[in-house]
């Protein structure tokens, strides 16, 4: 099925081990697109994945850190995450997020934090 209504999908939490992230995700065989919500006061734990990241602000704002590089984001903002590369957030305002991530094969996020 190649059309999806975010707002009629299960909403999940995306990696409990890492985030409080929680949304809807469309998956494809070499891309995964999601829209994710953080609670104001949560915190994305220092981590990284192989997969490359970007997220793109809607609402709300966020300290966002990457390779050691820290920006307050908000509506409008973007931060692209390189694989492999350490980053980690604390949610400032309740934010919401479209998040797009390339697939790797071997890794998942599947209610479990990441996995190998």
């Amino acid at each position: 099925m190649p059309f999806f209504k975010l707002d009629e999908m299960p909403k999940e939490l995306i990696t409990p081990k890492y985030s409080p992230a929680e949304g809807p995700t469309v998956k494809g065989e070499k891309i995964e697109v999601g829209r994710f919500f953080y609670p104001a006061g949560g915190e994305g734990k220092p981590h990284s994945h192989p997969n490359e990241q970007i997220q793109v602000i809607l609402k709300g704002k966020v300290l966002a850190c990457v390779g050691g590089e820290e920006k307050i984001l908000g509506p409008g903002d973007a931060v692209l995450i390189p694989g492999n590369t350490e980053h980690w957030a604390k949610i400032l305002e309740d934010m919401e997020v479209i998040n797009c991530k390339d697939i790797v094969p071997g890794w998942s996020v599947k209610n479990a934090g990441w996995e190998k």
